[in-house]
């Protein structure tokens, strides 16, 4: 008698299939989210180590690091220093690149042009890994060799919220000790804790920007690189006060899904260059909200920079849904939304404004 043997019917392997691919569908955004928040763990953390590293920093120099150290060692540098990360690097464990910096070289090339470094190669192409969000997703360093970084120093709320125009800017924590024109500025730095009336709690001291892109490529405005790239505002916005700094964000929203941007490489370009008014490349300003466009304010410094200056916007950004993560004055680490209002957000960005905002408008 033959042995008959019972195996599926293509009907029942189809709905085995189908079953197991609903599954995967439902499982899959899970797993996707579950990595996210991992990675925005590691970017909290690192956030954490910034802020312990800037109070040990306070502890031996009793000022917080400055966004750019110029005038210190400016032979041939146009304006271009060292910037707050190599300040903190002894606090970072990392002593052994602080002790081989040779700071008595410019950021600069002798006579070269923009040849970043010389003298200097080995330190400044190194990549400090408390520097890098893992939810960035880009591999290539902007400045290629020269390491990188995804965390910024806040610059200060809107410049045009002084009637004196530019000399609004540098509201922030972490300020440049110095411009190129030699402007007198009671905003800049150094900037100590005491300085920070508003409260530590309430005061930004890091947040995170997306690194810009290899060989700065044009970027529309409507691609998925635009946050890593720097626009133009349409006009010339030189107003002052509240009306100034909303006419900037409108002029800057109102920009075609089509517009190109200036520049791409700048945000991260090199975690050891810093320059006064190139704001993108270590540092970011509380003007637009979280994850909104980065533009140029063509009345600010004669409209040349490309890098987003003290009367532009650069407002923080990053790959987490919904906002941007924020290592306060105090240390602790806030996760900022979006959709927070402009006068909170300002508020957060000024050390010595005089706001008084509530821990839920955020």
């Amino acid at each position: 008698m033959r042995d008959r043997r019972r195996g599926f019917t293509l009907i029942e392997l189809l709905v085995v299939i189908a079953i197991i691919a609903v599954l995967i569908a439902l499982l899959l955004p899970a797993v996707q989210a579950a990595r996210e928040a991992a990675r925005r763990s590691q970017c909290v953390n690192n956030l954490k180590q910034l802020g312990l590293a800037v109070h040990n920093y306070v502890s031996q120099n009793n000022v917080l690091p400055a966004q750019s150290m110029f005038p210190t060692a400016q032979f041939d540098s146009w304006g271009w220093s060292y910037g707050w990360t190599l300040g903190l690097l002894p606090h970072m464990e990392q002593q052994a690149a602080f002790n081989a910096f040779n700071f008595s070289l410019g950021i600069l090339g002798n006579g070269n042009g923009f040849t970043y470094q010389q003298g200097n190669n080995t330190v400044c192409q190194m990549q400090i890994g408390t520097l890098l969000c893992p939810s960035d997703g880009v591999k290539k360093r902007p400045g290629d060799p020269y390491g990188t970084t995804n965390y910024v120093g806040n610059y200060g709320g809107p410049g045009q919220l002084a009637p004196s125009g530019v000399t609004g800017a540098y509201s922030g924590t972490i300020v440049p000790n110095q411009t190129p024109d030699y402007v007198n500025n009671a905003n800049v730095g150094p900037v100590g804790l005491e300085a920070i009336t508003d409260g530590t709690s309430n005061t930004a001291l890091f947040s995170e920007r997306i690194v810009g892109l290899v060989g700065s490529p044009q970027v529309q405005l409507n691609s998925p690189d635009s946050k890593r790239a720097v626009y133009r505002a349409a006009g010339p916005v030189a107003g002052t006060g509240v009306d100034g700094a909303m006419q900037l964000i409108a002029a800057c929203k109102a920009l075609p899904a089509t517009t190109m941007s200036s520049r791409s490489d700048s945000s991260g370009y090199n975690w050891v260059a810093a320059f006064p008014w190139h704001v993108v490349v270590n540092a970011y300003t509380h003007v637009g909200s979280p994850n909104s466009i980065t533009c140029n304010n063509t009345a600010d410094q004669g409209g040349w920079l490309d890098f987003s200056g003290p009367l532009g916007s650069a407002p923080p950004n990053s790959n987490h849904p919904g906002g941007v993560n924020m290592c306060m004055a105090d240390g602790s680490v806030r996760f900022i939304k979006d959709s927070v209002s402009p006068q909170t957000f300002w508020a957060i960005g000024t050390r010595k404004g005089g706001e008084v905002i509530s821990a839920d408008a955020y």
